[in-house]
């Protein structure tokens, strides 16, 4: 193969293990890989996102992704570092995988030719699958010591794990040997706290079948403190659904970076040539100040993730909502103000209550929710840190007539950074 794969994934930084003799095998031939995503939520997330990145860059250098949705293993649930997982119910399943194909055919080329990526679901080959047959033709080759071994096992002893977690890397490693049965798969990658459960599929095909497979698994992302990275400053999931993280929010969690983490992020994420990455790099150091590296990922993670249209509503929101003062929000028509804040998270209040005048604390808990308290409203109150149209307020105000833009709207402000969107109705 032209490309060496895994020179490029050590060049941005997303190296951290495989298997011995992985790299030969990609430079010798055109080979069948897979990540697998578990439907534990209605959207991917960040984190997700690079092992998609990672898919696509394995289609770019010439290999044949395939994207393996956990029909089966989300019914059952990879151990986390601490505490069981809540199962899902069927319909959850069923629903969070309908969405979560949907998010992956926007980045993956889908089809038939030979470089083409195909989706499966381990639920297919699973669900006529006998617990006697399995405990017989897969849990037969592996040993309980052999299990216990792994880390996600070793994390929980104190704690306590499951047999049904317990299992999750006998099934997990079972697709692997379905898939190179079935498909000619023969790489699995993931993240490296997927390490253990990669290895015991390629126990299993070694065991069951005596072939070799191959494995390679990513860095995880992580902020500079070390921990890991995909949350936003208030502690959210950075989400790709447009609904439950909007394009303004993720552009501003990348402008929000240091520069060690942009540097990071760039390099990961973005499919710039190396040659042009290096010169942003050297741009970069030489100005940071300007923020260029920041702009450039935003931009092109936004637009990637949802679209140049909504990158440039990102771009007026955040224009909009950190230059202007109540003037640029007054001379700004109420259409384009309900345009550029569609990425703002949104409330509606009757324009009935305003006559007598809503008590600040009742505004923000009862009637928008932007609080879940009277106590937390009250505290940020004093604190200083709630605005209304950019405007600072005390704890005795009172929303009025007066406060309304347009006829029609409240911007109300937490900080200096979140925002929410208040529509009369």
């Amino acid at each position: 193969m032209s490309t060496n794969f895994i020179e490029e994934l050590k060049w941005r930084g997303k190296f951290q293990d495989c298997v011995a003799e992985t790299e030969a095998q990609l430079q010798k031939e055109s080979t069948a890989g897979y990540i697998g995503f578990d439907p534990t939520a209605s959207s991917l997330h960040l984190g997700n996102f690079q092992q998609i990145v990672l898919l696509k860059r394995l289609q770019l250098a010439g290999h044949k992704p395939i994207a393996l949705m956990g029909g089966a293993t989300g019914r059952v649930g990879d151990p986390k570092m601490t505490g069981e997982r809540t199962l899902l119910s069927i319909d959850e399943i069923d629903s969070y995988i309908a969405s979560q194909k949907k998010q992956l055919e926007k980045f993956i080329e889908f089809g038939t030719g030979k470089n083409d990526a195909i989706m499966v679901n381990n639920y297919e080959w699973f669900k006529d699958f006998s617990f006697l047959d399995f405990i017989r033709d897969v849990g037969k080759h592996i040993t309980v010591s052999y299990m216990m071994s792994k880390d996600s096992v070793q994390n929980r002893l104190e704690t306590g794990i499951s047999f049904t977690e317990f299992t999750y890397q006998l099934i997990q490693g079972y697709d692997f040997l379905h898939l190179y049965k079935n498909y000619n798969c023969k790489l699995q990658l993931g993240g490296s706290d997927q390490w253990g459960n990669i290895t015991t599929g390629v126990e299993i095909v070694r065991r069951v079948l005596g072939e070799k497979v191959y494995a390679i698994t990513s860095s995880l992302l992580t902020k500079s403190d070390g921990t890991k990275m995909g949350k936003s400053e208030a502690g959210e999931n950075i989400w790709l659904d447009s609904k439950q993280t909007s394009p303004y929010k993720l552009y501003q969690f990348v402008l929000n970076r240091t520069d060690d983490e942009i540097l990071n992020l760039n390099r990961r994420f973005s499919f710039k040539g190396k040659e042009e990455i290096e010169a942003m790099e050297a741009e970069f150091k030489a100005a940071p100040h300007l923020r260029s590296i920041h702009k450039a990922l935003g931009q092109e993670l936004t637009t990637m993730i949802h679209s140049e249209g909504e990158y440039h509503q990102a771009i007026a929101l955040s224009e909009l909502l950190f230059s202007g003062g109540i003037e640029a929000l007054k001379s700004t028509d109420y259409d384009g103000l309900k345009e550029v804040f569609g990425g703002l998270k949104q409330f509606s209040v009757s324009r009935d209550k305003l006559s007598h005048g809503i008590d600040i604390t009742e505004f923000l808990v009862a009637d928008t929710q932007i609080f879940p308290s009277n106590g937390q409203a009250r505290q940020k109150l004093g604190e200083n840190a709630i605005s209304i149209n950019k405007t600072k307020i005390a704890g005795d105000y009172k929303i009025t007539a007066h406060d309304v833009l347009h006829e029609k709207m409240i911007l109300v402000q937490q900080g200096k950074k979140t925002y929410f969107f208040v529509e009369l109705v």
